[in-house]
């Protein structure tokens, strides 16, 4: 993906802020070009392994409809934002924080590497544990 075609990569948090249609940050995202705004495959990943959980876990009809339901809607809405890469570079700065012992989620740490590899800043209000990433920048647009 080309680094200038994107510069404001939300996390999980921040996404699903924005897919419930938080003020502050659909503010934000609004004021930008979509090809300005991103997220990773992790993102993906984590939006979608929660409604696979949910269907295998519904025992009743109405719980089981709701969460295919909620899993179609989040692919549809997922499919219209731009997605980067986990990609081998990525991987190699993961394990260069995880060696370094940089105390994060392993999710988030690789989030972290992504937005790095990628040169953007971070769109997130979990400062407490991004701050402790080297290098990366961030913003929180739910202020």
């Amino acid at each position: 993906m080309n680094i200038q075609s994107f510069h404001e990569p939300l996390d999980t948090d921040m996404l699903t802020l924005f897919a419930h249609g938080h003020q502050a940050v659909s503010g934000r995202v609004g004021e930008l070009p979509a090809e300005a705004v991103a997220i990773t495959v992790l993102t993906v990943e984590e939006q979608l392994s929660g409604w696979y959980a949910e269907v295998r876990k519904a025992k009743e009809a109405q719980r089981l409809a709701r969460a295919y339901r909620e899993l179609a809607r989040s692919v549809r809405f997922l499919g219209q934002m731009q997605i980067l890469d986990y990609a081998e570079e990525a991987m190699r700065r993961y394990e260069e924080f995880r060696k370094r012992k940089v105390r994060i989620g392993r999710t988030d740490l690789r989030i972290a590497a992504t937005v790095l590899e990628h040169g953007a800043t971070l769109v997130t209000r979990n400062s407490q544990d991004f701050k402790h990433v080297p290098g990366l920048q961030l913003e929180d647009w739910s202020k």
